[in-house]
């Protein structure tokens, strides 16, 4: 299955977990994404007692539903019930959303919503039980490449061809905020493009909207991006998260910028003949 709207970039406002386990606050930032024009939003799901260990999981973390780890990530889990009314508020609002599974249980617990699009988190990409199962639905994936080498990336491409399933690699730095600009490296973009011959999309998680708009200048055929309420709400996402009028402004740019870069053929434009006859008699 190839993605829709090839000839722009998709743009994929990240929700996460910055909804707090709150459907009431997730619908509020889909309406932010549907004001500002974007192609899908995306959530993630996790089965906290595969993903974290109970050591973890019971190690002190102050948090406003209390004290341990555990506490605050199964807050922030949404059940079926909660992605059932998210599913259907997405319907009603014409935007698709997809989730990024942290485990094979997660994957399966996705398979109850007829959902067009997969994501493999950066943390999940040398899973390869978990790829695997991901890859084999066919469904077009968007793959994220933080924390990973070059050969990380090969192993899971691999898989995705294998089971002939249309991907996207995003370049991402895994940092929560990006705070070193050095570190955006965005030229691995086209790095990625030539050894994958592949579309390549970019994964943000600096502060700020200059990078992601140098990303489209370099040709990403789609762009992920956090967004919040408020920066300054409880969760480890939030800083690294766009509020909303800054969310509308980098999708209106971002779209801007791409019709902007137009098709590199170089011609006289029709505004241009006009001028060309004042200034050069023909």
């Amino acid at each position: 299955m190839e993605r829709l709207n090839n000839n722009d970039v998709f743009i994929i406002a990240e929700i996460g977990i910055n909804h707090n386990g709150d459907v009431e606050i997730a619908k509020k930032l889909i309406d932010v994404a549907c004001l500002a024009g974007v192609d899908a939003v995306k959530f993630q799901k996790r089965t906290i007692g595969l993903v974290y260990t109970d050591e973890e999981l019971n190690s002190p973390r102050e948090s406003p539903w209390g004290t341990t780890n555990r506490s605050q990530k199964e807050r922030l889990e949404l059940g079926f019930v909660e992605y059932k009314e998210i599913d259907s508020y997405c319907k009603e609002k014409n935007i698709d959303w997809l989730a990024s599974a942290w485990d094979p249980e997660s994957k399966k617990f996705l398979r109850q919503f007829d959902l067009k699009y997969n994501k493999v988190a950066s943390a999940m990409l040398t899973n390869m039980e978990l790829l695997n199962m991901i890859a084999e639905e066919q469904k077009y994936t968007f793959i994220s490449t933080g924390m990973s080498e070059l050969g990380d990336i090969d192993r899971a491409v691999g898989v995705f061809k294998k089971h002939d399933c249309s991907f996207e690699l995003m370049h991402c730095t895994s940092t929560y905020p990006m705070n070193n600009e050095e570190d955006a490296n965005l030229r691995v973009i086209n790095t990625l493009k030539d050894r994958y011959q592949c579309n390549i999309g970019y994964s943000g998680h600096e502060v700020g909207l200059a990078i992601s708009y140098g990303a489209v200048a370099l040709g990403i055929t789609s762009l992920e991006r956090h967004i919040t309420l408020n920066r300054a709400m409880y969760g480890s996402d939030q800083a690294t998260s766009v509020e909303p009028a800054g969310f509308i402004q980098l999708c209106g740019t971002v779209r801007k910028i791409r019709r902007a870069m137009g098709d590199g053929v170089k011609r006289v434009t029709e505004g241009e003949v006009k001028v060309r006859k004042k200034l050069r008699g023909y």
